[in-house]
């Protein structure tokens, strides 16, 4: 997961809609009502968020990478 997220966040150029789809991606894999449920969100509104067609909010974002157990951090480009 981490390492299918790290090559979209490189790839992805602040496109927001791309990087929502892989994280939808690794959700749907890992079973969206669970990761849902330990997100705080309801499944809908997480298809939804994570569809790839809109750029969800970023308290959504680090919800659902808390919730699949990843951690964010920064380094120097």
């Amino acid at each position: 997961m981490a390492a299918y997220l790290e090559a979209v966040l490189e790839e992805a150029h602040g496109d927001a809609a791309f990087v929502a789809k892989a994280l939808g991606d690794i959700a749907r894999a890992q079973g969206m009502t669970q990761v849902a449920r330990d997100a705080g969100l309801f499944r809908e509104s997480l298809y939804k968020a994570l569809s790839g067609e809109r750029s969800p909010s970023f308290d959504t974002i680090l919800k659902v990478i808390n919730a699949l157990g990843l951690k964010l951090h920064a380094e120097a480009a």
